[in-house]
């Protein structure tokens, strides 16, 4: 997971930031990886964070 995140290069260390990130971050990928397409887990991230339809539909809202 952290090759996807970049988990080490996070500063977030102080009190319960560090738990709080790594709940999001488990909650993200979890609903992402839910959606099969032919694209890499990390190129659909991606793709949700530029495209609000992509989002959309990965949320099915």
């Amino acid at each position: 997971m952290d090759v996807t995140f970049r988990e080490d290069a996070c500063r977030a260390r102080k009190d319960y930031s560090a738990t709080n990130l790594n709940t999001l971050r488990k909650f993200a990928l979890a609903i992402v990886s839910q959606y099969k397409d032919k694209l890499s887990l990390r190129k659909r991230l991606f793709k949700a964070a530029l495209n609000m339809d992509y989002l959309k539909k990965l949320l099915k809202i």
